[in-house]
């Protein structure tokens, strides 16, 4: 406050003073003048400590506060990165899993339709032999008919 009074007192002297006619001139006392510089000396350097506290305290804070910005940004980051890890590590897997009921799906069918043949081979083969069984007992029959005693 004691800077705006010496403002203060500046100013009127500087209206109170005795102007030079036909100019905007006017005559000032050297004496008060230099007295109010002395006093805006003294003044000065509190005036400027406070406000260079207040511009170190703010830049503090905008420091502070770029810092913590920086810190959530880098968390923000590393949440998205993790949750995009897991979101491709989970697709990842589901094309694993995708392929391996693929895989198996495919060897049922292989096996299923192996099944199917050794079977019909099985059956094939019994059929032929019953065939030729079939024949054996019916020459055998023939055969008998043909002993028949008082035949």
């Amino acid at each position: 406050m004691e800077m705006f009074d010496i403002l203060n007192e500046m100013e009127e002297l500087v209206e109170s003073s005795p102007r030079i006619p036909m100019t905007r001139r006017i005559l000032v006392d050297e004496e008060r003048m230099l007295d109010f510089v002395d006093r805006i000396r003294t003044a000065l350097p509190e005036e400027m400590r406070q406000a260079k506290w207040v511009v170190q305290e703010r830049e503090k804070v905008l420091a502070e506060s770029r810092k913590e910005a920086q810190r959530i940004v880098e968390n923000a980051q590393r949440e998205i990165e993790k949750k995009i890890d897991e979101t491709e590590i989970a697709a990842h897997a589901r094309e694993i899993a995708e392929e391996m009921v693929h895989k198996a799906e495919k060897t049922a069918r292989e096996i299923k339709q192996g099944a199917h043949e050794y079977a019909d081979d099985i059956l094939r083969m019994l059929q032929e032999r019953l065939e030729r069984l079939g024949e054996e007992i019916q020459q055998g029959r023939s055969e008998l008919k043909g002993i028949r005693p008082g035949a």
